[in-house]
């Protein structure tokens, strides 16, 4: 099942070219109670999706993933906090202005489906079209065939849910979740009942989307659909874990990764300003949040040799960390812009990687790379200035 993935035209589009926060949530919890006292799901959330982003939202089973996005949609509403989608305040209406507002401005797909068995692949799509009262009546039809043929349906618009594939359900799903061309689309364990094909597909087509213009936030379970989104949000026990520390640290186990974002200290340097001195201890381990450092040889006959060049994501201090000693180098921030970082003080740091044998051993791995890469550099500054002390 791989047919052409065909696209239509979008109609809306951000007419003043910024990246618009499509999604905010602030200091959102959800607490359930029932005969055996009170349950705190979500613990003073703090997320903000941009227009345009692909999402994938990962946790344990019971972490908050589904209630997180149940915020999202406004089919349940938190203890406290605030939810705003598209710039609107969701949880100030009332329920019956909530649901119309769902549908005009949300396209939701459920890892079960949810089709009507009783209707045509086509009828199934046309339904949120009917219910917010959404293009004229005679225009509907051919929308929501459109919307089947763009995701490979055409030949099955008139079948039961019932005489397709589970690939071919979920495909109409997304089709009917596009409906009313709804700037972002939810998705729960969008691929989680089909095989490995169907599921690429799935994926593949909502690549499409992103690349149209439509927010994409997806629960999933699944390591290998997380490289394809442009971002990753992990959740453990109803907080989120930082996103920088999970990109960087990827090995760690999730309540690992959650005790490290409780105790992150989050510095910010002006351009050029040294965050480590040559021959100074290192005392933290740096991840990068936004903006770039350089790690420079300093002083050597008065003149600086910058051997690397370190992004958002990536980190430093491991090498003095793990080997002891002072730093043999500068790190300072790039001149372009300021530098985000987080920190991970030593004796956590080095508990973590007693914690994550992986983990121990990649960083491990890594401190012998860079450690042989600086010498190698440092050995070719020493001929290129001593070649040039000479012919002076």
């Amino acid at each position: 099942m791989n047919p052409g993935i065909h696209t239509i035209p979008m109609v809306q589009e951000n007419k003043t070219g910024t990246v618009q926060e499509m999604i905010q949530m602030r200091q959102v919890i959800k607490t359930f109670t029932n005969a055996a006292g009170e349950f705190r799901v979500l613990k003073g959330l703090n997320l903000t999706l941009k227009s345009g982003e692909f999402v994938a939202i990962v946790g344990k089973s019971g972490s908050g993933k589904s209630t997180l996005l149940n915020m999202i949609t406004g089919i349940d509403f938190p203890t406290s906090g605030q939810v705003i989608v598209n710039g609107i305040d969701i949880y100030k209406m009332n329920e019956s202005e909530r649901a119309l507002w769902r549908g005009r401005n949300l396209g939701i797909v459920f890892q079960f489906f949810q089709l009507l068995p009783m209707l045509s692949l086509l009828e199934n799509v046309m339904l949120p079209m009917d219910y917010v009262e959404m293009y004229d009546f005679d225009q509907r039809p051919k929308r929501a065939m459109e919307l089947l043929e763009m995701v490979g349906l055409g030949k099955q618009a008139n079948k039961l849910p019932a005489a397709v594939s589970t690939g071919q359900q979920q495909s109409a799903a997304i089709a009917r979740a596009l409906a009313t061309d709804p700037p972002i689309i939810v998705a729960d364990e969008p691929t989680g009942n089909l095989d490995s094909r169907s599921a690429s597909y799935i994926i593949d087509l909502f690549d499409q989307l992103v690349h149209q213009g439509k927010t994409i936030a997806m629960v999933t379970h699944d390591p290998s659909l997380t490289e394809r989104t442009s971002r990753t949000i992990v959740i453990s026990d109803g907080e989120l874990i930082d996103e920088t520390l999970a990109h960087a640290l990827p090995l760690l186990k999730h309540h690992q990764m959650l005790e490290a974002t409780r105790i992150l200290e989050h510095l910010i340097f002006q351009p050029n300003t040294n965050i480590i001195q040559k021959d100074s201890s290192v005392d933290y381990f740096y991840m990068i949040t936004s903006g770039q450092v350089e790690v420079v040889l300093c002083g050597r006959k008065k003149q600086d040799i910058s051997v690397a060049r370190l992004s958002p994501g990536q980190f430093f201090g491991e090498v003095e960390l793990l080997r002891g000693g002072k730093s043999i180098a500068c790190v300072r921030a790039a001149p372009e812009s300021p530098v985000e970082l987080v920190a991970i003080p030593r004796q956590k740091f080095i508990a973590l990687l007693d914690e994550s044998a992986l983990t121990a051993d990649t960083i491990a791995n890594l401190v012998q790379l860079r450690v042989e890469e600086n010498r190698s550099k440092d050995r070719r500054s020493r001929r290129w200035f001593g070649k040039k002390e000479v012919s002076a």
